[in-house]
């Protein structure tokens, strides 16, 4: 990136600047992440995270992160937004509270008594990582869950060991390409590990902008590091790669 001051550096949270761990609540960022950021911030347009977590929790989960210069957290989706210490979105939609009043007679009736459910105000997801068969335990609710979500009005958003239910309208490739334009940047970089990611990686490509789509690398998740144009090795190699760019950027 020759012009950095145009350049928007947008970041997925968990498994990109946060190693993925069995329970969600107790993720925390990669220690180097907000100093690192925070240089970043300095020198380009604007740093994004775009997170299916809502932006209070992101915060929570990364100490620092609210000092980054240029710092805007695109929550839920995009569905909330957190910039210069103030949240902004709409109320959330009533399905999202009566599909999570379901799940637990759901996952009783499947006999997955050790899958966890996490609120995330705005959307409802069902962890299958602590189970003693993650993967046999997702198979066996995406039917379920995907009748569940029609039902009440919702999107099913697959990722690693986890079926997110949420409200449609939104995703990852949209609020990117939303800011993006609200900018004017004039070139991007995305950096994501999961399949929710997809969608944000193909708004780089749409977006006409000089763009890199990087895959935070894992054995978990290989359709990201086929879409991507650079791969590292998970948080530790993303926050290598911004560290990295800080040096190139300050040399400039």
């Amino acid at each position: 990136m020759n012009d950095p001051a145009g350049a928007v550096i947008g970041l997925d949270f968990d498994g990109t600047l946060s190693p993925i761990v069995p329970d969600p609540a107790e993720a925390v960022i990669h220690p180097k992440a907000p100093e690192v950021l925070a240089e970043l911030g300095r020198h380009v347009l604007a740093v994004a995270i775009v997170t299916g977590r809502p932006p209070a929790t992101a915060l929570e989960l990364g100490p620092g992160l609210a000092d980054v210069p240029r710092l805007v957290v695109l929550g839920h989706y995009g569905f909330e937004r957190w910039e210069a210490g103030q949240i902004s979105g709409p109320p959330p939609p009533a399905g999202v509270l009566e599909a999570e009043a379901r799940l637990p007679l759901l996952l009783e009736s499947l006999g997955l008594r050790d899958v966890t459910i996490e609120d995330k105000g705005r959307a409802v997801a069902v962890h299958t990582r602590r189970s003693s068969d993650p993967q046999g335990a997702l198979a066996r609710l995406r039917d379920p869950l995907a009748d569940l979500a029609r039902e009440h009005g919702l999107v099913v958003e697959p990722g690693r060991f986890v079926l997110e239910l949420r409200p449609p309208g939104m995703d990852k490739g949209q609020a990117l390409s939303l800011f993006l334009a609200e900018r004017a940047a004039r070139s991007v970089m995305f950096v994501g590990d999961d399949l929710g990611d997809l969608s944000a990686f193909e708004a780089v490509r749409l977006s006409g902008l000089p763009g890199v789509n990087v895959c935070s690398g894992s054995a978990e998740v290989t359709e990201l590091a086929r879409q991507a144009d650079l791969v590292v090795d998970g948080p530790d190699g993303v926050v290598a790669l911004l560290e990295e760019l800080v040096a190139a950027f300050s040399r400039s």
